[in-house]
């Protein structure tokens, strides 16, 4: 066998060797046919050379770039894989949703420990904080209003105070026609519900007539109390047969003040410091509940979503661990996602939404998703290009994302990417939830144990890789119509 002889390394000699060998046969064969007497060519092995040389040069031309682009993604992979792996998730998943966290209900001890948790790991990952104080957590406050009193007019008639529901979060309201209240009416075929919490968003004072068909149910507008943002706006319902020309009410709260937390940690960027890119998820769960028959009374939220909240952990180690983002990359963990999503509609307060470049919210990634491992679905996948620029980042992976296959489950709203999605934001929810058929979503059960760890890993890695060329400010997703949003 002749030998490459222009090529001395070893590897590019293993890469031209059956080049060289084709070349070699092709001449071999002219000299068998030439006339006998003619001598074989004296110069057969430089023929063979100078051919396999030709062949080198061109391979090189190729062989170069696709060692170089494989060298890159090993040295990627071995780095990512080293930073994020099955062991360390397991770690972090595991302390978030083991009993000591008492399920990270709002407002209890196990949801500040989780807060705590998370405040450790982002300084570990060398994270600034949010706050020019050296604190990584965002604080705010809701209230819980209470009504004590109510008493009221119509047409100058008293009414009972059974008949008056206040929206507020003042304790105490006199109101009158000349008030200035906007005027509305819920009607016999009206839902109560739905419509009472559209006026309490709408950040207008309203008296709203309710007609009394809903006499049975006006009792569960109780279900709109809970806590809340403070609000200078409040809504008055009366059920009344038909509305009133004079009117006036007067009406007492007791008012709680409660403080919330998100966990916030900032990676500047380099060129781009200016321009924000988001990974979130949220800490909370559903706290204690009423013992079961084997006694266990605690919704650990293991998918739900420390599964997300780990995610968001390890990818603010990975990012910080590489050093080379332009864009300047959020971690944010939230509170309240379970009882009104506070925590992030704070948050998206705190940005100028214009600013704002992609949203990588993460919601229970913890289970294999419809189509098995290695896969995971995008929320609101049509509603912006994110999607198609995370799929480009992650060929040749193995990974596919898919858009969301559950859209009579709206879940594009019903996570925390939402609040910054109607600010037009690039904000997507990443998941794997099979919400159709998910045994364990908001039960007890909803333990580390029911999760695949490992798979868990690699969704974590693809949700990194997807998004480098958003983190380096390469590629930048188009913007939600929010004038399209619900």
């Amino acid at each position: 066998m002749w030998r490459c002889e222009s090529v001395t390394s070893p590897l590019w000699f293993s890469l031209c060797k059956p080049l060289c060998h084709f070349e070699s046969k092709k001449l071999l064969t002219y000299n068998k046919l030439k006339p006998a007497c003619v001598s074989p060519t004296s110069n057969f092995k430089s023929q063979i050379s100078l051919s396999c040389h030709r062949n080198y040069r061109s391979m090189k031309k190729i062989i170069i770039p696709a060692l170089t682009l494989l060298l890159v993604y090993n040295a990627q992979a071995q780095k990512i894989n080293k930073i994020i792996s099955e062991k360390k998730v397991r770690k972090i998943e595991t302390t978030l949703s083991s009993d000591a966290m008492g399920g990270r209900g709002l407002f209890s001890r196990g949801l500040d420990m989780a807060a705590d948790f998370i405040t450790a790991g982002f300084k570990s990952a060398g994270l600034q904080p949010v706050n020019d104080n050296g604190s990584y957590f965002q604080e705010f406050e809701v209230v819980e209003a209470n009504q004590t009193d109510a008493r009221g007019a119509l047409n100058g008639k008293d009414i009972d105070a059974k008949n008056i529901f206040a929206l507020t979060s003042a304790e105490e309201l006199a109101v009158d026609a000349e008030s200035g209240y906007e005027l509305a009416t819920i009607t016999a075929s009206d839902k109560l519900l739905n419509n009472a919490y559209r006026y309490m968003l709408s950040g207008k004072n309203y008296i709203v007539w309710v007609d009394t068909a809903h006499a049975k149910n006006f009792n569960a507008l109780s279900r709109l109390k809970g806590e809340r943002f403070r609000s200078n706006s409040s809504v008055i319902l009366v059920l009344t047969p038909e509305p009133a020309k004079e009117f006036s009410f007067s009406i007492h709260h007791t008012i709680i003040e409660k403080k919330l937390k998100n966990v916030v940690g900032i990676l500047p960027g380099k060129s781009k410091k200016d321009e924000y890119v988001i990974f979130s998820g949220h800490y909370d769960h559903l706290g204690i509940g009423k013992p079961d028959a084997n006694g266990d009374s605690i919704y650990n939220g293991a998918n739900d979503d420390a599964a997300g909240t780990t995610a968001v952990i390890m990818l603010s180690k990975y990012f910080s661990k590489l050093k080379n983002n332009e864009r300047t990359i959020v971690f944010a963990a939230f509170t309240a996602e379970e009882s009104g999503g506070f925590g992030s509609q704070y948050f998206s307060k705190q940005f100028d939404p214009a600013k704002v470049m992609a949203m990588f919210n993460i919601e229970m990634i913890g289970t294999e998703s419809k189509w098995g491992r290695n896969s995971a679905y995008i929320t609101g996948y049509e509603k912006t290009d994110m999607g198609k620029i995370l799929e480009k980042n992650l060929q040749g992976t193995g990974f596919t994302f898919h858009p969301d296959p559950y859209p009579d489950q709206q879940l594009f709203y019903r996570s925390d990417n939402a609040t910054l999605a109607r600010l037009g934001v690039p904000a997507h929810t990443i998941s794997t939830s099979k919400m159709d058929s998910e045994p364990f979503y908001h039960t007890l059960d909803d333990e580390v144990e029911t999760l695949d760890i490992k798979n868990m890993a690699e969704i974590i890695k693809a949700i990194a890789l997807s998004s480098k060329t958003i983190v380096s400010g390469e590629d930048t997703p188009s913007r939600v119509d929010a004038t399209q949003l619900r």
